[in-house]
């Protein structure tokens, strides 16, 4: 029995190990953000962060075929948007594929629309879509079980909104499940 008491007591802690470390990464992202990025809506048009200056722009990062995290972050961007009320003409939202190779634009503008017609969505070649996470800090990875049909993967990623200012400076990351109404709350300190 004092066998397993020490045990659990040892794997305890290396949960919890893990746990700060993971805590850790979110807590730091903003170090080293680089606020730019050029990629194509779901029109074929590019658009960069200076295509909405003079509005705040709310970034999220991830993919439609996301069984949790994505659906979860685009319901709160589109609750974020509500509580803002008619102050939300001054934000740009926008999800930022992180699978462009079973995203295309028809499929992310179907995904974006059903959470809220104001997100743009945005994707790009492979390797455009890495720059732009990696200036934002965002990881992602490709899993695929063995055996799996080439299609059939899912992506780890980082998860969190991004605000940038007016400026298309870095302000902040909101954590994975924030409240909407503290990112509201925010937002509207930051516009007042």
């Amino acid at each position: 029995m004092r066998f397993l008491a020490v045990i659990l007591f040892f794997v305890s802690l290396c949960a919890l190990a893990g746990a700060a470390e993971t805590a850790k990464d979110d807590d730091q992202p903003e170090v080293g953000v680089v606020s730019r990025y050029l990629l194509m809506d779901v029109r074929g048009r590019a658009i960069s962060d200076q295509d909405f200056r003079g509005r705040y722009q709310l970034l999220a990062f991830g993919y439609t075929f996301c069984p949790d995290i994505c659906p979860t972050t685009l319901a709160e961007m589109s609750l974020v948007l509500e509580k803002l009320g008619k102050q939300a003409e001054r934000v740009q939202p926008l999800f930022v594929t992180v699978d462009p190779e079973r995203d295309t634009p028809e499929v992310l503008q179907r995904y974006t629309g059903f959470f809220d017609k104001r997100i743009i969505g945005l994707t790009g070649s492979p390797d455009l879509v890495r720059r732009v996470a990696n200036h934002f800090k965002v990881r992602y990875e490709k899993h695929r079980e063995p055996g799996a049909a080439p299609g059939q993967y899912t992506v780890d990623h980082s998860a969190g909104m991004y605000l940038l200012g007016p400026d298309g400076s870095f302000i902040a990351k909101f954590a994975y499940a924030q409240p909407p109404s503290e990112i509201a709350a925010r937002l509207k300190a930051l516009m007042d």
